[in-house]
């Protein structure tokens, strides 16, 4: 089993209104939202080994994180836990990558699977730190703090320190 220092919560980016479901189950031409962001991933140039395809997710050729969580709450694989993601560069070595459909608006169901697996990954790995995306940006004042000015990216929309701090319970979403 590969060292996992870091797990990283990421959010999609999209609308967050928008399932990333794309057309109807069953009919030509339907979408997973895992499949949407695999070919988002693909379009990046992100690549799995045609190696690892073969033991886990065959038909997804380029998606950087292990987990997707549906609006719904679902978890959708994407890499398996022992392949080195492609979700945050300089970190993906030891880290896994955790992606929430949507920006910043997270349904109930989505905030109740993402406590769950972040307690179930804890486990698994208790030396690991939880963190965001944004939170691995680069300190460029070097004061020791990532401040929201130096973000490269506000994902996963929401402070991952507080959240934890608070329990793991979701933010209050302002009227």
């Amino acid at each position: 089993m590969r060292q996992i220092t870091l797990i990283v919560i990421h959010c999609s980016a999209s609308p967050n209104s928008d399932s990333l479901f794309r057309g109807s189950p069953g009919t030509p031409g339907f979408l997973t939202p895992v499949q949407v962001i695999d070919g988002w991933h693909a379009k990046r140039g992100f690549r799995r080994s045609d190696a690892v395809r073969r033991e886990f997710n065959p038909n997804l050729t380029a998606i950087g994180y292990h987990f997707l969580i549906y609006r719904n709450g679902v978890v959708a694989n994407g890499r398996s836990m022992e392949e080195i993601g492609a979700h945050v560069a300089g970190f993906n070595q030891k880290s896994l990558g955790i992606c929430l459909i949507g920006t910043d608006q997270f349904t109930p169901e989505q905030w109740k699977t993402l406590a769950e697996m972040v307690g179930a990954l804890r486990k698994l790995h208790p030396d690991a730190r939880v963190v965001g995306h944004r939170d691995l940006s680069p300190d460029r004042n070097r004061n020791g703090i990532v401040e929201s000015f130096e973000w490269l990216k506000t994902c996963p929309g929401f402070d991952v320190a507080a959240w934890l701090e608070s329990g793991m319970t979701a933010p209050e979403v302002p009227a």
